[in-house]
């Protein structure tokens, strides 16, 4: 059972500017789910306007999923103002474990004390420094299973040590967040949600833009998860994959007006 209460996050009460550089792939459905949710995105990765932006936004959306020598410079120099400004900042370890080079420019963005680390339950693997069965920037179901959560939630215990100003979450079947010596684990969503582009983007903006509106961290990963999770539930009884996106899509606008949160499930200790 989830005893932090996330009942009061949605609707938001004023629409904070979320700064994103993010994956080029996905980067118009990042903004239209910030939209759908009452957040205003800025998609801007030149560093030219970092100093006036920063004076604007209200926090930090960095993406590695779409990697090159221009984007890790502007992701890096964002990452080190964030820092330096306290501003809330999600990190998004997109394919994390595919390269060094992506492996490198994810430590150096951790290594600035971001609100959030993210990503999926492989990419978290290697990000430990644990062994992981996946390929590209999908996780592997045998990363998901009992034992390998288990071993999986010891490791991200460690790394708040490391990292003691971070939140972790490593998304899948299961998602399990941790923070500080304790754990929360989140059972909502469906098999679906791993079948389109950009679910695990579209979460890390969902922090982001509940940071940005003065959610406490820790609750804001917790709703924000749990509530994506709840909008693929309700547009499962769509027909075809690509109807299911936007039914997904269609509902971050509309579940807010329901008591979502009632449904949760998951447990904390």
């Amino acid at each position: 059972m989830i005893k932090t209460d996330i009942s009061k996050v949605f609707p938001l009460l004023e629409a904070p500017l979320v700064h994103c550089i993010t994956n080029e792939v996905t980067c118009e459905t990042v903004a239209n789910a910030l939209l759908y949710i009452g957040a205003k995105p800025i998609m801007a990765s030149d560093r030219r306007e970092f100093d006036e932006l920063f004076q604007q936004t209200d926090s930090l959306l960095l993406n590695i999923g779409h990697l090159s020598e221009e984007r890790e410079e502007s992701l890096v120099a964002a990452a080190k103002l964030a820092n330096k400004s306290k501003k809330p900042t999600v990190v998004d370890l997109v394919g994390y474990g595919v390269s060094q080079t992506r492996n490198q420019v994810g430590q150096q963005l951790a290594a600035e004390q971001p609100t959030v680390i993210k990503g999926n339950s492989s990419e978290l693997r290697h990000f430990c420094g644990l062994s992981s069965q996946a390929r590209g920037v999908d996780s592997s179901a045998l990363d998901q299973n009992p034992a390998a959560l288990d071993e999986l939630s010891e490791a991200m215990q460690a790394l708040t040590k490391r990292y003691p100003k971070t939140i972790f979450l490593a998304t899948g079947s299961q998602d399990l967040i941790v923070k500080n010596g304790h754990q929360w684990r989140l059972t909502n969503g469906v098999a679906s949600l791993d079948r389109f582009t950009g679910t695990g983007d579209i979460v890390g903006a969902l922090i982001a833009a509940l940071l940005g509106g003065g959610i406490e961290p820790i609750v804001a990963v917790i709703a924000a998860v749990s509530y994506f999770n709840r909008c693929g539930e309700q547009a499962e009884k769509t027909a075809g994959l690509a109807a299911f996106r936007q039914a997904t899509l269609d509902q971050l606008s509309l579940l807010m007006e329901k008591n979502w949160w009632t449904e949760v499930r998951g447990w904390e200790k």
